[in-house]
């Protein structure tokens, strides 16, 4: 099948009200553009320089979000250019997306990455880490805006094995909102890829994202 042909039957299984994002590392700016007109409107880089060279062809025809680990000496270089960043998880970060946020007087919008599985290779903040460090980055940043959790969750041979963390994450989600934290907008619980969005949705995601189900296998 054709990328819009999966993107198709994708939306068909998705809920009303959860958000698709295309993760599109290694993709080429076309294959962009076909799973845009096929109705996919926000796209999910992992590398600055990649996404830096199709933002300079595709420009602002799609939304752009950073999902993969953000250096603090890349961050000047998406400014203006992403509109969400997936993957916040430490203060040294934070702290430069506010200087370098507040210098252009935009907000950016973030989620914040739990490492559910605890993962040591991984990154991420560990889950009882997490409302403390919610509550620091909304005190001390105006220029962050923090929308909700996002968790990758380990590489399994089964999915079913990531739906009690998928679980785990949404809790912690609900207790964050619960709290009405200022500047904490819980709003975006981000889980779930190709092989695993429907068991994230049916846990609670209401944005998944997914490259290999929609474009096909990476081209290595």
């Amino acid at each position: 099948m054709g990328i819009k042909e999966n993107v198709e039957r994708i939306k068909s299984l998705l809920p009303e009200g959860v958000i698709l994002v295309a993760a599109s590392k290694s993709r080429t700016p076309e294959e962009i553009l076909e799973a845009h007109q096929a109705g996919i409107d926000i796209f999910g880089e992992n590398y600055v320089q990649e996404l830096l060279t199709k933002y300079e062809k595709i420009g602002n025809r799609v939304e752009w979000h950073f999902i993969g680990h953000l250096q603090r000496n890349k961050v000047k270089k998406i400014v203006g250019v992403v509109e969400m960043i997936q993957t916040l998880d430490n203060l040294k970060l934070a702290e430069e997306l506010e200087k370098r946020f507040s210098r252009v007087d935009k907000i950016i919008e973030v989620l914040i990455e739990v490492n559910i599985a605890r993962e040591p290779q991984k990154a991420g903040v560990l889950p009882e880490d997490v409302i403390p460090f919610v509550k620091e980055v909304s005190e001390r940043f105006s220029y962050i805006k923090i929308k909700g959790l996002m968790t990758m969750g380990p590489f399994v041979d089964n999915p079913e094995k990531l739906r009690p963390l998928f679980r785990e994450t949404k809790k912690l989600f609900d207790r964050i909102r619960d709290m009405g934290i200022k500047n904490a907008d819980m709003e975006i619980l981000s889980m779930g890829m190709s092989d695993s969005f429907l068991i994230a949705v049916e846990e609670g995601a209401n944005m998944v994202r997914i490259g290999t189900a929609i474009f096909g296998k990476r081209p290595y």
